[in-house]
């Protein structure tokens, strides 16, 4: 048995406690291992997100389906090229065959097959607070920690993002992005995507990470594979980046040339309304926005601006109509 295989089945052992399967071998701990990757990418010259992402990046996948792996969307969104690298070495390149801005995954597809065996979806939705997992991300057993289920609550990001139950672990692993948090059975269980400061509870100092539940992954995997997309109409995007502050939504920015922008929208504003309704959160702001219709929906805006009351019409689009796309020539 390697080191690496005795390390993953003594963290199996601690998740699991007397539940660990007794037949679980070092084939197995090898097998899990195997499914996680290291993910690179080369961002487009003119990248919208390139100024806040970066112009390269690093992280973490996981191989879920035969030649394809699930990774955080940040990584490979507006990606000129894509390479894949497994625990033996191996390097391949991928394409971003989906990106799902709802839940945020990124899914890959491999140009050449690697020596990974996928990893079997597990059952996010009975991950509890205080439950063990593990987080696996690229670099075998030196990047395998052992985290504890701190928090099971909805989440806001500021980029028009909403989870309902985003998973929070303690301790914080700083190879987050992308990486996998396996249960003691060896099934997948989310998907690295934050490092935060409050994984106990908001307003909790309590550092930790995010991850998004591979729940969501299920019942839209198929259409990512077959069709690029998750079934259904697209949801609404402005181009707002707003944080919760003292009671308030203030805009922090807004996206270059997007929506909101074009429609002046403007960073410092203060967010009252979607029509004739006012809203009282981040989660508010989004739902309202979203049972306005589908992508290309005109959203009306009240806002702040100084001392005067706007009301502003925003043309929405899909998210990934802003980005960038590689030429195909």
């Amino acid at each position: 048995m390697s080191a690496v295989s005795r390390v993953l089945l003594l963290a199996l052992a601690c998740a699991a406690g007397p539940a660990l399967p007794q037949d679980k071998s070092a084939a197995d701990a090898e097998a899990t291992l195997s499914a996680v990757v290291r993910v690179q990418s080369r961002i487009l010259p003119d990248a919208r997100t390139a100024p806040t992402l970066g112009a390269r990046r690093e992280g973490s996948g996981v191989l879920v389906r035969a030649g394809y792996v699930l990774t955080i969307g940040y990584l490979v969104i507006e990606a000129e090229a894509i390479e894949v690298t497994a625990g033996d070495g191996m390097s391949v390149p991928a394409t971003l065959a989906a990106y799902d801005h709802a839940t945020g995954f990124g899914l890959l597809k491999l140009v050449a097959p690697l020596s990974g065996k996928p990893l079997p979806l597990g059952d996010s939705t009975a991950l509890a607070e205080r439950d063990a997992a593990m987080v696996v991300g690229h670099g075998g057993g030196e990047a395998l920690n052992l985290v504890t289920v701190v928090s099971r609550r909805p989440f806001s990001g500021s980029w028009e993002y909403l989870l309902d139950a985003a998973i929070f672990t303690y301790p914080p692993v700083h190879n987050w992005s992308g990486a996998a948090l396996i249960s003691a059975r060896g099934e997948l269980l989310g998907v690295g995507s934050l490092i935060v400061p409050d994984a106990g509870g908001a307003g909790t100092p309590s550092p930790g990470n995010l991850f998004v539940p591979i729940d969501l992954l299920k019942p839209i995997l198929d259409d990512l594979i077959a069709h690029g997309r998750a079934p259904g109409p697209r949801r609404p995007w402005l181009g707002v980046y707003a944080e919760e502050l003292r009671g308030r939504l203030f805009v922090a920015r807004v996206a270059r040339e997007g929506p909101a922008e074009r429609a002046g929208v403007s960073s410092g504003d203060i967010v009252i309304g979607v029509g004739g309704e006012e809203v009282a959160s981040l989660a508010d702001f989004y739902r309202k926005v979203w049972a306005r219709g589908a992508a290309g929906v005109e959203v009306p805006l009240r806002l702040l601006q100084g001392l005067e009351v706007k009301d502003l019409r925003v043309r929405s689009i899909d998210r990934p109509e802003y980005f960038r796309r590689k030429p195909s020539y």
